[in-house]
């Protein structure tokens, strides 16, 4: 559900609660993580969790939110980082969006931070995509890729961007463009979807496809263009690769293989629940790791991939049975990995230097954003992941590399970190970075491990999406949804009755995704308790119609919100919640 700013405060003791909280997950943490290792590892691993041998630091923190990164010749860590309603439209870090880090004491930590680039007085926004090639540092800044030469002797340019490409369509779910460079020069980005499944109305509830879905001749594919010439043009003509949702993560290996990531779907339950079980809408369908061919249609809208039959399935807006009917979905092109639903790829790097052990240089590193639409059940991801492949497939399962980024809560709303990008140094050093407060994590492996290290692997696509979940943090003495709703206060037309049962359908539906479980917002939906209206006057009458109505169109966020929030109310239960949004920002 994603309710538009509706309200004051909420309760200032769950502040505080989860702040201890957060203090002491992190201390209990850090011991955990790094005692194994002792001083091999100072600092407590930075908080992660990570397999035996292995260390991390914080290579810089607090720069932005940080995107995807690139690493020069002489360990140089460029980050491209963004802003805009993705991230609640907080101002940006001042000093232009692309950073430098350099470290130069060899103590794990950027000591010189250089800020450069387009800066929101020059009309940026900053971005996604970032790239080395031939002596120019090249980034993506709104709807162009630009170039910049880096000068003998300076870590930053010293003239003006060139335009490479420029016109790349922005707007819709998914407005940002990473990319990939390779040897011989071509680019190739990512050109997302603009919807989250070409329908009619976007994320409706029964809504059906549009058909033909004439999205795709300008989004969700793969372009591909020089990195040699300037000033092109984004054209239908440069498609690379079509039916591809959101392929935010790019990796190549030894072979010249192009592998990318490719984000699910989302609300198979929430928009189709006479076709779907609840518990759906949390384990389908799969992420994906993409082999990427010339010309090649891997499927979506028409088609997902459900990972617990392995294979393509009819999408419901194109006449999809809830999973049966394949359809035209035999002739599209399947994952060669995939991965639990929405954890969100946001990106991945190939893996071949020899500082890591061998079991770590055939394969990709994924970093796993992680995810909101598991909700009621818990989210998943927000880890970074390793995935062995062999001629171009998968070679086993994946492993859980990297835990810990989100702290003690794993939701879109309380995750103190969120991995976001990927890149290997020359000396074989792993950089994560982190979207919500602009930390740099640095992994490198220091060894002194005998026999064979345990490993965590990944859950199974046909694991249970779990219990059902209320509150981000679990007080020791229980949960109880309805304890708080007796001092809250009644809007005229409801009862208390009312608002304690809207307590309950809010925290175990969808809407916590979207609003969080405090409903203090997250980057999907905004807070609920901000003393802010913009859909409705705020009176309980105001809110249920926006509730009724959906948001198609919001102002600040990227997604709508669905009729009744996706979440199949009846009359009784839509003013219940209506009721208990109207108490929580009163």
């Amino acid at each position: 559900m994603r309710l538009h700013h509706v309200s004051r405060t909420v309760l200032s003791w769950f502040s505080g609660l989860s702040l201890l909280a957060t203090l002491a997950f992190a201390q209990s943490h850090s011991h955990s993580a790094g005692g194994a290792r002792g001083a091999a590892c100072p600092g407590g691993n930075a908080g992660l969790t990570l397999p035996a041998g292995f260390c991390a630091t914080v290579f810089a923190d607090g720069i932005g939110h940080a995107r995807h990164m690139v690493v020069s010749p002489s360990g140089v860590v460029y980050v491209n980082t963004w802003s805009g309603r993705y991230y609640g439209n907080t101002p940006p870090h001042p000093g232009g969006f692309l950073v430098a880090l350099q470290d130069t004491k060899g103590a794990g930590h950027a000591d010189v931070i250089r800020r450069f680039g387009p800066t929101p007085e020059t009309g940026g926004h900053g971005g996604t995509g970032i790239g080395l090639y031939k002596g120019f540092l090249y980034a993506e800044n709104n709807d162009q890729i630009l170039r910049y030469r880096l000068p003998a002797g300076s870590i930053v340019p010293s003239g003006a961007a060139e335009t490479v490409v420029s016109g790349l369509p922005l707007g819709g779910d998914h407005p940002m463009h990473p990319f990939l460079i390779d040897p011989q020069g071509w680019m190739y980005i990512d050109v997302a979807s603009a919807t989250n499944a070409c329908q009619v109305q976007n994320r409706k509830a029964g809504s059906p496809g549009r058909n033909p879905c004439t999205e795709l001749e300008t989004r969700a594919g793969v372009w591909r263009y020089s990195a040699n010439e300037t000033n092109q043009k984004f054209s239908p003509a440069a498609r690379y690769a079509t039916g591809i949702r959101n392929a935010e993560g790019f990796a190549l290996d030894p072979s010249g293989r192009l592998f990318v990531t490719q984000h699910g779907r989302d609300q198979l339950y929430a928009n189709w629940p006479r076709l779907y079980q609840p518990e759906e809408e949390a384990t389908l369908p799969a992420e994906e790791v993409l082999l990427l061919k010339a010309g090649g249609d891997y499927g979506w809208p028409e088609c997902y991939y459900d990972g617990i039959q392995q294979k393509l399935v009819l999408a419901p807006e194109y006449g999809g049975d809830g999973g049966k009917k394949v359809g035209v979905c035999a002739s599209k092109i399947p994952p060669v990995a995939s991965f639990p639903a929405h954890w969100g790829p946001n990106d991945m790097v190939y893996s071949d230097k020899t500082h890591f052990p061998e079991r770590y240089r055939k394969g990709v590193f994924i970093a796993f954003h992680g995810s909101w639409d598991r909700a009621p059940y818990p989210q998943g991801g927000y880890n970074v992941v390793f995935q062995p492949l062999q001629d171009g497939r998968a070679a086993g399962n994946c492993e859980v590399f990297a835990d810990g980024f989100a702290g003690p809560v794993k939701t879109p709303e309380g995750a103190l970190h969120r991995p976001s990008g990927l890149a290997i140094g020359p000396d074989g050093a792993l950089y994560v970075s982190d979207d919500i407060r602009g930390r740099i994590y640095r992994i490198v492996y220091k060894g002194g491990v005998t026999g064979g290290a345990p490993i965590t692997p990944c859950p199974s696509a046909a694991a249970p999406p779990g219990p059902i979940e209320q509150a981000s943090a679990r007080p020791p003495e229980g949960t109880n949804p309805n304890a708080g709703a007796a001092s809250l206060p009644v809007p005229q037309g409801a009862t208390r009755a009312m608002v304690a049962e809207g307590d309950r359908i809010y925290h175990e539906s969808a809407c916590v995704g979207c609003h969080g479980a405090d409903g203090r917002g997250t980057p999907l939906g905004p807070s609920l308790v901000a003393g802010k209206w913009v859909w409705s006057n705020g009176s309980y009458n105001g809110i249920l119609k926006t509730i009724q109505e959906g948001v198609a169109n919001p102002k600040n966020y990227r997604s709508p919100m669905p009729p009744m929030g996706g979440a199949q109310l009846n009359s009784e239960q839509l003013r219940a919640v209506a009721a208990y949004v109207w108490a929580i920002s009163h």
